[in-house]
């Protein structure tokens, strides 16, 4: 039933031969211009019906309501990027951000665990995988594009975060949801600190929002909306988290094995209901990976609390820790010990489920129970999956740690900065400017035609206040900014003093052979697989579940604990 109810499949993908899924270009059908006329490429390219198609009706009208103002920014952001961006800034502002990814918090939260933090470790879990459902469920709903690159340039070290909508900020809503909730510990009767590593603790929680919320507006990841609704959301979940967790935490505790499986099966529902997307978008996957984390957390701390092995205070399931008794030598080895549980766990779990769980998938399709979702082929459409595969981008694998000590030893060495579309929203809204500019050199070409009928001054007054460049700079600036043209060609990006001339060009040429440009710029989207999902559902709640009972069981096992449970003071 599990494997029913969450199993997310499409009929967007094709088979071949060897067994692998091919999907379908998630732009537009390639169209020769001999072959179709230039109203038929023009439709089948046109980036608004593309939007209009794919999302509901209400969807669809809320992004239009939402979509004008983030256009509206882009010039702002731009002249914010083009007067303070310095490679110091860049390179702080690029290294800050991974503090607030989902890979930074995948590394940190279970050490939380095994140190004794149970209480914190849990609250951060809370906050943090809300924040990602509740953002990554706006950002589908809603297909928002990020502000438009040029003008803006993007400076990340994430080659997946660009891939994503815009609205709202998931950076930000992490950020300040931990910022919230450490101001909100700090300042509760029950903190012990002295006041100055207070006022310490205090200025570094501020100055961890401010730096990842203002670096997404100064490395042009997100515009102002996105980062001011982000924010909010993340504010309003740890206050909600301060207020009902104690309670809600009792409940699940002081209750038979329902609590769990109710709080499992709610999960489930609430993966499910995720929207589908317009485009292929990595969301959905933060969304199962935290899923899957946020249930290995409930049911392996409740099954902790039971097993003789746990502390009850401070709170239940705590993680029994004390340095002074243990020292620094056997923490550290905790930590290592436990890093490398979890990343065997990893590494042997997810290709074994890759490669038994299609079968099972292609059972469960001859019953008709797999629910159907979009840019996911289905098992029946392939038979066999890359043995590499790289099915998300949410923890590191063991390959990629060389990788991620280089970037320590040397941050700006993994920096890029990106100019250019690279998702298929970021082609949409490129098309989208491109048409609009097409349509004021069309309304001044059919002003031109009719300069006879106007005076001298009227006709000195509109052919200057409708000419090519001024209409362009008016939309460009009222739109994405004076520099935001689309420039489907990389070297040209980086080439042209004035964009704008990119967008003259493109507009004179024949319907839909500049659009094509934009959309073969762009990487093609991976092939997605059925099985992605519960694998990434499982492996991430066994990740949890050893961080919160496993690991912490093994440490009193191989001598790195406090003796045995009779012996401890609860």
């Amino acid at each position: 039933m599990l494997l029913a109810v969450i199993a997310a499949t499409s009929e967007s993908m094709s088979s071949t031969p060897n067994g692998r899924a091919n999907p379908r270009p998630c732009s537009p059908p390639k169209i020769h211009p001999e072959t179709k006329s230039s109203t038929e490429v023009s439709a089948g390219l046109r980036s608004i019906e593309h939007y209009k198609q794919r999302l509901p009706p209400w969807r669809y009208h809320a992004r239009q309501i939402i979509l004008p103002l983030v256009r509206l920014e882009t010039p702002y952001l731009a002249w914010i990027q083009r007067s303070m961006r310095t490679p110091a800034l860049d390179t702080y502002f690029a290294t800050t951000a991974n503090l607030g990814t989902h890979t930074f918090f995948m590394i940190v939260l279970p050490i939380l665990f095994w140190c004794g933090y149970t209480s914190l470790g849990r609250r951060m879990v809370h906050i943090l995988a809300t924040g990602v459902f509740c953002t990554g469920f706006l950002k589908d709903m809603l297909s928002l594009p990020r502000p438009l690159t040029p003008p803006l340039h993007r400076i990340t070290t994430s080659g997946s975060a660009a891939l994503e909508y815009g609205f709202p900020s998931t950076h930000s809503a992490n950020a300040a949801s931990v910022a919230v909730h450490a101001l909100l510990m700090l300042n509760s009767p029950s903190c012990q600190f002295h006041e100055p590593l207070r006022l310490v603790l205090k200025a570094a929680a501020y100055s961890y929002a401010f730096s990842i919320i203002l670096g997404r507006l100064y490395c042009g990841m997100h515009g102002f909306l996105d980062v001011i609704v982000g924010s909010m959301i993340g504010v309003v979940i740890s206050l909600a988290e301060y207020a009902y967790s104690s309670r809600a935490e009792r409940i699940l505790y002081q209750s038979s094995w329902l609590a769990p499986i109710a709080v499992t099966i709610f999960i489930i529902i609430l993966i499910r209901i995720h929207p589908e997307p317009a485009d292929d978008c990595p969301c959905y996957d933060d969304t199962v990976a935290f899923a899957g984390v946020l249930i290995g957390v409930e049911v392996g701390g409740w099954h902790y609390a039971r097993g003789g092995w746990a502390w009850g205070n401070p709170v239940p399931a705590t993680v029994p820790f004390d340095l002074q008794q243990m020292g620094w030598t056997v923490a550290a080895s905790r930590v290592f010990v436990g890093v490398f549980v979890i990343f065997a766990w990893r590494e042997i779990t997810k290709p074994a489920m890759l490669k038994f769980l299609p079968h099972i998938f292609r059972i469960i399709e001859t019953h008709g129970l797999i629910i159907p979702r979009k840019f996911f082929t289905p098992a029946s459409e392939y038979n066999t999956i890359p043995s590499k595969l790289k099915v998300d981008n949410v923890m590191p694998t063991a390959l990629d740690l060389s990788g991620f000590l280089a970037f320590v030893r040397h941050p700006s060495c993994g920096r890029s900065v990106v100019i250019g579309p690279q998702s298929a929203a970021d082609a949409y809204e490129a098309l989208a400017r491109l048409e609009i500019y097409s349509q004021a050199c069309n309304c001044h070409e059919n002003c031109t035609k009719h300069q006879t009928h106007l005076s001298y001054s009227k006709t000195n007054s509109v052919s200057s206040s409708i000419s090519p460049h001024a209409v362009g700079d008016d939309m460009m600036m009222r739109l994405s900014g004076p520099e935001s043209a689309p420039i489907p060609p990389k070297s040209f990006w980086r080439s042209s003093p004035r964009p704008q001339e990119v967008l003259e060009e493109l507009a004179r040429r024949p319907s839909g052979v500049g659009r094509r440009e934009i959309m073969e710029s762009i990487p093609p989207p991976r092939v997605r697989y059925d099985v992605e999902v519960v694998t990434k559902l499982v492996v991430y709640a066994g990740i949890a579940w050893l961080a919160v009972e496993g690991n912490p069981i093994i440490f009193e096992m191989i001598g790195l604990g406090l003796g045995p449970a009779p012996s401890r003071v609860s």
